[in-house]
């Protein structure tokens, strides 16, 4: 009687394996081709390509809430854009739910949004709560984006993040319903936390 014994696993050593990153604009030439659909929610992340959960309706309604209560306009000098691109840096391009831009004359046709162009970023955070926390925010930070808000619905509660360092941001402050938001770029406008986290509907 002879036995069979299965050949070893190859070790570490015996495979040569690598990732496949891809440049901003090999991401974008996927989407023109039709590879990645507009309904595929993707971003670039450090090269790689990043699924996004679909959103529920409380968080599109959430996003709907900010869009009325933040100042957009030619008189305030900014744009006001939902779920558009971001140029981060030259590995990554990311979708944030809105963000609060310098006006541009061209409204960013010629090219998108970089960290230099955001007055203030928001993300609505609901089952990517830890991708918007612990991989997004600390790239924000060293991107040098002012300001952060992470709108964590599951915990009913709003992270501002300000003063970014190429370690994260030096300040965190939490809002529950019952207080009140400002805007760093725009002190003079307060948002009730209530309105947009009424609680679970």
């Amino acid at each position: 009687m002879t036995t069979q014994t299965k050949p070893p696993p190859p070790s570490s050593s015996t495979l040569n394996l690598s990732m496949r990153r891809f440049t901003p604009a090999e991401f974008l030439a996927l989407v023109e081709a039709g590879i990645l659909t507009s309904s595929d929610r993707v971003e670039l992340l450090d090269g790689v390509i990043i699924e996004m959960a679909p959103n529920g309706d409380r968080h599109a309604g959430t996003v709907d809430i900010y869009t009325e209560m933040l100042p957009s306009g030619v008189d305030q000098g900014t744009l006001l854009r939902v779920q558009g691109p971001l140029a981060l840096d030259e590995h990554s391009r990311l979708y944030p739910d809105l963000m609060l831009l310098s006006r541009r004359a061209d409204y960013y046709r010629s090219r998108p949004p970089v960290p230099e162009d955001v007055l203030l970023l928001i993300e609505v955070s609901d089952s990517s709560v830890d991708y918007d926390r612990l991989e997004k925010l600390p790239r924000y930070a060293r991107a040098g984006i002012p300001e952060v808000w992470i709108t964590v619905l599951p915990e009913e509660v709003i992270e501002a993040h300000t003063e970014p360092t190429e370690g994260g941001y030096r300040v965190t402050r939490r809002f529950r319903a019952g207080d009140v938001l400002r805007p760093g770029c725009f002190e003079d406008i307060e948002i009730p936390v209530a309105a947009i986290l009424p609680g679970r509907l």
